[in-house]
């Protein structure tokens, strides 16, 4: 084995985040993985798979819903009754007991959820369709039409956001990321493709970034802002979102809450060469988290250890990886040691539950 630790010495180094002082410099980004109940409580099993991987400078949980219409998927987490919040203090007690740390993705999934799985219409921007069929209980149906959010609905959703986040501290989280990425509520709400409104909340950029803006403002005055993260994805086409002015958006996000003291940005997708990630770089005065494009077939054999490195040197702060983590409960001792990766089983990624794909991936036996 060869000692990766020592091409790397920044990212083994302590960072600060926040109000926390990290052990090092690789966190684990949220992963949707349906192991909770129907009622989006978290269960024993996702205590003992958050605790294999206790490791990590911080565990972003997985996206939790913080009202019943945001519910994506089946079996996804929440965070919005006195049951998830008990259901996560179980996990977050778990991976304290090992050393470790966790932040709470707050979620919300907009047009990108079905009655068959929440019981209710979705809600978003506008009433425009997800362009692609989407896993209920029942399997993969047809999206449906959602109901286009009044400025009640806006108002009502923000609130909710603060209180989920008020009850992610209760459930013994350190802090909250607001998830602004990947096609849910919030990015419709920055993406043109998704936000057809002619109000206070559509049309020119400053616009469309205000829901965002509301609430992750709202979630700072919550519990504070050096406990709250915001995550985006520029040029992200996922859950079928066009955002149609990538760079106009994020500069003047960022320049509305560049000042508002949160404890980090973090970019998924993210590129070092990319203008809009430098560009974000330059803009964002705080800690930057960076999730970087890894292969989709395959973990690389360094666990992503070069893709950090080129953006740490691209001026990343903090690097986030997710399926290298799912796959290596001891990713970090892998990484500090040269020693193989696992790679993922795909099969068992989501909707299928069970500990199989989940909390069966092996560490290195001690003394490896």
């Amino acid at each position: 084995m060869t000692n990766a630790a020592s091409s790397s010495p920044k990212l083994f180094e302590t960072v600060a985040l926040g109000p926390l002082t990290l052990p090092h410099r690789l966190v684990m980004a949220p992963l949707t993985r349906n192991r909770a109940t129907p009622e989006g409580v978290p269960t024993p099993l996702m205590a003992t798979y958050y605790a294999q991987r206790a490791s990590a400078g911080l565990i972003i949980a997985e996206a939790s819903t913080p009202n019943a219409v945001g519910q994506t998927y089946p079996n996804i987490t929440a965070i919005h009754s006195p049951a998830h919040v008990a259901g996560w203090r179980r996990v977050t007690d778990a991976v304290r007991a090992e050393g470790g740390r966790m932040f709470l993705q707050i979620q919300h999934g907009g047009r990108a959820g079905h009655p068959d799985t929440s019981g209710l219409t979705p809600v978003a921007p506008s009433p425009v369709a997800l362009p692609e069929t989407i896993h209920t209980p029942a399997g993969r149906v047809p999206s449906v039409v959602p109901r286009e959010m009044t400025t009640e609905d806006i108002a009502s959703t923000v609130a909710d956001f603060a209180s989920a986040a008020r009850n992610a501290i209760e459930a013994g989280f350190e802090g909250v990321e607001v998830h602004s990425a990947n096609g849910h509520l919030l990015h419709q709400f920055l993406a043109q493709g998704t936000n057809r409104r002619t109000d206070a909340y559509g049309g020119p950029v400053d616009h469309r970034i205000r829901f965002v803006v509301e609430v992750t403002e709202a979630v700072a005055a919550a519990i504070g802002p050096e406990r709250v993260g915001l995550r985006v994805s520029p040029w992200s086409t996922v859950n079928g979102v066009e955002e149609g002015d990538t760079e106009e958006i994020y500069p003047a996000l960022l320049g509305a809450l560049a000042e508002s003291g949160l404890a980090y940005l973090h970019v998924g997708y993210a590129d070092p060469e990319d203008p809009v990630f430098q560009r974000i770089r330059k803009d964002w005065p705080g800690t930057l988290i960076a999730n970087p494009v890894l292969p989709k077939d395959r973990i690389p054999d360094d666990g992503g250890l070069a893709h950090a490195e080129r953006l740490l040197t691209a001026g990343a702060d903090v690097i986030a990886l997710g399926r290298p983590f799912l796959a290596n409960p001891d990713l970090i001792r892998r990484m500090r040691t040269g020693a193989p990766v696992n790679q993922v089983r795909d099969a068992y990624l989501m909707y299928v539950g069970g500990e199989t794909g989940y909390t069966d991936y092996p560490a290195l036996p001690p003394g490896a």
